[in-house]
């Protein structure tokens, strides 16, 4: 039972950093302003990673590589900590694919509640100093889906179609993992 807390806690710990260095490198792919209390929590929570990697790697026109690999390297160590607290085999081989499966959960999951939580303040407090930040990061992801629905009544239910999608593209993940699992399994 130990074991399972203490996986949890740090699965919601590592998941919330990784999250925050994939919303720094989307945030500035978007350009949207570091200046409000969104961007303030995201430095505070990935300078310390972000920065270090920044000398080694630079960004790359929009996309600020140095936040992804950190994202990525935490899903790496989230492994590697798991594998030492449950003693399992380790299939270092696999070690990339499952990061990879693990950083893309990340964004899915960030992406839907960034979603969710423009929704909600778009029906409470659209004048928020918060809305226009989100507005900013969520116009980009229901962009294909208000192309698709139209508003029903001037209810636009693009966000809903979009978790939608979002909820089918995990399902869809975790069996591209399995899957990548059995192959590796094979070498």
């Amino acid at each position: 039972m130990l074991i399972e807390i203490f996986s949890f806690l740090l699965n919601i710990f590592v998941g919330l950093i990784s999250g925050a260095c994939l919303l720094r490198a989307y945030m500035q792919a978007q350009r949207a302003p570091f200046s409000n209390s969104i961007g303030q929590l995201v430095f505070a929570l990935t300078n310390w990673i972000v920065l270090p990697l920044r000398k080694v790697l630079p960004a790359k026109g929009r996309w600020d590589l140095s936040s992804i690999v950190a994202a990525f390297l935490l899903q790496i160590a989230l492994l590697l900590m798991l594998w030492l607290l449950t003693g399992g085999p380790l299939m270092a081989v696999a070690l990339p694919w499952l990061a990879l499966c693990g950083l893309l959960r990340v964004a899915i999951s960030g992406a839907m509640g960034i979603l969710i939580v423009y929704a909600v303040l778009s029906w409470v407090q659209p004048y928020s100093p918060v809305f226009g930040i989100l507005q900013r990061l969520s116009d980009p992801l229901l962009g294909p889906a208000r192309k698709l629905v139209p508003s029903i009544g001037g209810v636009d239910l693009s966000a809903m179609v979009t978790l939608i999608a979002l909820q089918v593209l995990l399902m869809v993940l975790g069996h591209l993992e399995i899957g990548g699992l059995r192959m590796l399994a094979g070498f």
